[in-house]
């Protein structure tokens, strides 16, 4: 966002005064100055404070002011350049977003906003935090909606293990997204995504979109993820061990794998952690009767071993996990549509999520260089 020059001094004034303020409050503090850089050939910093104290020790804080950040340029400025210089880097904004503030902490900058949260961190000498407050204005509305089902459709093909490390161009990315998703939204998402880091555009000669922070994105997809939006339907079979799984095989042959494992009987599979008396599926609704007839199952109200998610978007069926070649055996999800599942399902879903995140995902993503 361009603003006129005087806007950016009243901005700069307005996070002056803040930080001076949350400094005046450390009472033991004492020693102390703030003063602006008087030339823009430091690097992009605007402003520093002067630590003294009488033991000896003495800190400088250089800060960065940004009227409307985005984590696609941070940082924004490197540092002094020259070897004797080691001042603690500080990045202030009128408004700073959750992902800005694990991106400062992730580079080693503390930061502080004008509504009073900050991460002031001087080694050995100070640590200051304060987290929670609201914006000084509301939030900028994000460009795209990653709740959305078709936002999950692209999401899933940029953090599915088997494409990680893939160059994309929108048209690709669109047909690898099942069901499909049209070149103007994969447009609208990827530019939301590149603004906040995840992604990144590489340049010529080989052009195009490549995921950037898998373990940023799956966290932000977790958090706007609505898996309350699957119809759940509880069931009661006697088919146990082998009889079962070969049930549930011959449902996912027969819908033309419009099933699956999902959620803890899919990480039973990928990532063995957390172990559930119950069998977790997807089913499409239209495939239920089939399920029920094949699997010799009855709804229930409670007592259930089968439980069956029928799915808002199916997308959850595409890029599933088909197991060792020769194992006959229904389809899982996608391994980051599991992780997904297992973290919003409860009863230790979380954990089974992490271990799946650490012992699956993770290794693939970091053999394909993103980690």
């Amino acid at each position: 966002m361009n603003i006129p020059s005087h806007s950016k001094l009243a901005m700069e004034d307005a996070l002056a005064a803040r930080l001076r303020q949350l400094l005046e409050d450390v009472d033991w503090l004492k020693d102390w100055s703030l003063s602006r850089f008087l030339s823009r050939k430091d690097d992009g910093f605007d402003f520093r404070v002067k630590f003294r104290s009488p033991q000896g020790w003495k800190s400088d804080l250089w800060v960065q002011c940004k009227a409307d950040p985005r984590p696609a340029h941070f940082p924004y400025a490197g540092g002094p350049r020259t070897a004797e210089q080691s001042p603690v880097l500080v990045f202030a904004a009128p408004i700073i977003s959750p992902r800005m503030a694990n991106l400062c902490q992730e580079h080693g900058w503390s930061w502080f906003d004008l509504a009073g949260n900050y991460r002031i961190d001087v080694p050995g000498v100070l640590r200051l935090e304060c987290l929670g407050k609201e914006p000084v204005r509301g939030r900028p509305r994000p460009t795209a909606n990653l709740g959305t089902a078709a936002a999950g459709r692209v999401i899933r093909a940029l953090l599915a293990p088997e494409n990680a490390g893939q160059r994309w161009t929108h048209q690709t990315l669109s047909q690898e997204c099942q069901p499909g998703v049209s070149v103007g939204l994969v447009n609208k998402v990827a530019r939301h995504l590149r603004d906040e880091r995840y992604v990144a555009y590489l340049p010529l000669p080989a052009e195009g979109l490549r995921l950037r922070d898998p373990i940023g994105l799956l966290r932000a997809w977790r958090n706007a993820y609505r898996f309350h939006r699957h119809a759940r339907r509880d069931y009661f079979t006697l088919l146990t061990g082998k009889r079962l799984q070969e049930a549930l095989a011959a449902l996912d042959l027969r819908t033309g794998g419009f099933a699956a494992y999902a959620a803890f009987s899919a990480a039973d599979f990928q990532a063995p952690h957390v172990r559930q008396p119950k069998t977790w599926l997807y089913v499409n609704p239209k495939h239920l009767a089939l399920f029920e007839q094949l699997a010799e199952a009855k709804p229930v109200d409670s007592g259930e071993n089968l439980v069956v998610l029928l799915p808002e978007d199916e997308g959850v069926f595409f890029l599933t996990d088909g197991g060792a070649m020769g194992q006959q055996r229904m389809r899982c999800t996608n391994a980051v549509q599991t992780c997904l599942d297992l973290w919003h399902c409860g009863s230790r879903g979380e954990e089974a999520a992490e271990a799946l995140l650490e012992h699956r995902l993770k290794p693939e993503w970091k053999a394909r260089g993103l980690l």
